[in-house]
């Protein structure tokens, strides 16, 4: 009897019914980024989900499906997360003059011309101009533009969107003089005249005043962006500053099914949006999660609008400027500390981490588990680096070989240890959330992962790399693009790893970025990108 029992028991398991998936990978180095960073051949795709993992040939027992794609020994990891960017603002950049590249201000001027002949627009903008490329490293003046375009309105954006010029037909439009008011930035002078060079805050002045885009231009902006970020391997970003208005579309462009792209929105903190937001509560879907704030604490490095604890080792007396009140952000903390929400805050100088990450402390009164974060944290005092016990660091590698080449120039040689200190960072916290920025900086993921373990430029420079102290190694970095931006956002538990339970997002390589040579891997190309176990590329 006992025999007998036996053997039904084998053939009942032998006979046991294959589950039903929709796709099953098979054939594949995947990484699956789980707590203990396990690699496995296959996995199985069930309404969006991951529903099984492991070797190719358990997954061909247990599943049964009508699609199997075989990897043929390609490497797959989970879908990318860029944790700071500023997505529509990718799309919409895609509708500007692009100034990224330029090699003098002579250059910018010819990009101008050649736009303006071709689009004949009433406002002219552009985006991308870095005068520290330039063999004059200084900023421009308007007297060009002036002649140039004597009636059209030209403001055209420095690459990291924290200055701005502007021609005087710009000027005049926004009702601007040599007596203007203004707070949180500079309106640059020159002998007792405007030379066009509007910082942080008052760039407002010149925008106020640009022609907003419409609905089907923004929805056309969304989906350039969301075509460029899948090309390569992006299936969630963290769009670090959005309006109501800008995240309601995006809302709407998912339930209709127009766009595919997960979005982590930022809330632009604004009063409005602060008053709007902390009365409604949180709101989450699959593809949308508004659950956060994004304030500014100072301008950028490169404009010398960070905020400093001691002056500009370059530009004796200056010290950059806070974007907002001390008492703004400090009443903004409390308010959304008596939230659900998180706060996120551009933080470039030592002075605006300090502040911030002081302020933090004072706020969240030793509340656990709150992940507000310190985006960009790119100049940090040495003792303040303790503070970020419990602040998530969410930065950008690709700055640190961006900057190289003058932020010690500006910050000297003693506060520059404390700066692009990814390693560091790391260690205090245990976590770092990696991005772009872009368009501050390019799109690609790859060049995130290449400035954050070699620490070099493309041009191989320097040869052993920017201060290799704060390298990361290439399983942290991959963390830092996938599960620990996931963490940052509240969403490990449903992306950033290939694992059971999990949206099926997730991306094929051409080659190993485990594997190859570091130098191989800015070239790197994204053969497929899936959101939801949908093929988007």
């Amino acid at each position: 009897m006992k025999k007998t029992l036996l053997i039904l028991l084998i053939i009942c398991a032998a006979c046991q019914k294959q589950q039903e998936a929709d796709m099953v990978i098979v054939n594949a180095v995947v990484y699956t980024v789980d707590d203990s960073f396990a690699k496995a051949e296959a996995f199985a795709v069930k309404d969006g989900k991951i529903v099984g993992v492991g070797s190719s040939d358990a997954i061909r027992k247990d599943f049964t499906a009508l699609k199997t794609i075989d990897a043929n020994g390609k490497a797959i990891f989970p879908g990318l997360i860029d944790a700071h960017c500023h997505f529509l603002g990718l799309g919409l950049s895609e509708q500007q003059v692009n100034l990224r590249g330029t090699k003098s201000y002579d250059d910018v001027l010819e990009r101008l011309m050649t736009f303006q002949k071709e689009k004949k627009l009433s406002y002219i903008t552009g985006r991308g101009w870095d005068q520290n490329d330039w063999e004059v490293k200084e900023f421009p003046t308007k007297e060009k533009l002036d002649v140039l375009f004597p009636k059209t309105p030209v403001a055209i954006t420095r690459v990291d969107g924290h200055a701005l010029l502007a021609n005087q037909a710009a000027i005049d439009l926004a009702e601007v003089t040599i007596d203007t008011k203004f707070t949180g930035g500079d309106i640059l002078q020159k002998n007792g005249m405007l030379t066009g060079v509007f910082i942080d805050r008052p760039m407002q002045l010149i925008r106020a005043t640009i022609p907003a885009p419409n609905i089907q231009e923004t929805t056309n902006a969304l989906k350039d962006a969301e075509r460029i970020c899948f090309e390569y391997g992006l299936t969630t970003v963290n769009d670090a500053g959005l309006s109501r208005e800008s995240i309601e579309l995006i809302d709407t462009l998912h339930k209709s099914g127009d766009l595919k792209m997960r979005v982590y929105a930022m809330i632009s903190a604004t009063k409005k949006n602060l008053d709007y937001y902390l009365k409604r509560g949180i709101s989450k879907t699959d593809r949308l999660n508004v659950r956060s704030f994004k304030m500014y604490g100072d301008g950028a490095l490169g404009s010398r609008g960070a905020a400093m604890r001691e002056p500009y080792s370059d530009q004796a007396g200056h010290f950059g400027a806070l974007v907002n009140t001390v008492d703004f952000l400090r009443s903004s903390a409390e308010r959304i500390a008596a939230s659900e929400f998180q706060m996120n805050t551009h933080a470039i100088g030592d002075s605006a981490n300090h502040m911030m990450l002081q302020t933090y402390k004072d706020v969240l009164k030793g509340t656990k588990d709150r992940r507000w974060k310190i985006e960009h944290a790119q100049i940090v005092s040495l003792e303040d680096f303790d503070l970020f016990d419990d602040i998530v660091p969410s930065i950008q590698p690709t700055h640190a070989t961006s900057d190289m080449y003058w932020a010690e120039d500006r910050v000297g040689a003693q506060r520059i240890k404390g700066g692009y200190a990814f390693k560091d960072l790391l260690n205090k916290y245990g976590k770092v959330a990696l991005g772009t920025d872009f368009p501050v900086e390019r799109v690609s993921p790859f060049l995130t992962f290449y400035a954050a373990v070699a620490r070099k430029d493309l041009n191989n420079y320097p040869e052993k790399g920017y201060q290799m102290e704060n390298a990361l190694s290439r399983e942290e970095t991959l963390k830092g693009m996938t599960i620990w931006a996931a963490y940052s956002n509240f969403e490990e538990h449903e992306k950033g790893s290939i694992e059971i339970g999990k949206f099926a997002d997730f991306i094929i390589l051409n080659q190993d970025i485990m594997k190859v040579d570091i130098d191989q891997v800015p070239k790197t190309e994204v053969l497929e990108t899936f959101v939801n176990g949908e093929k988007v590329k």
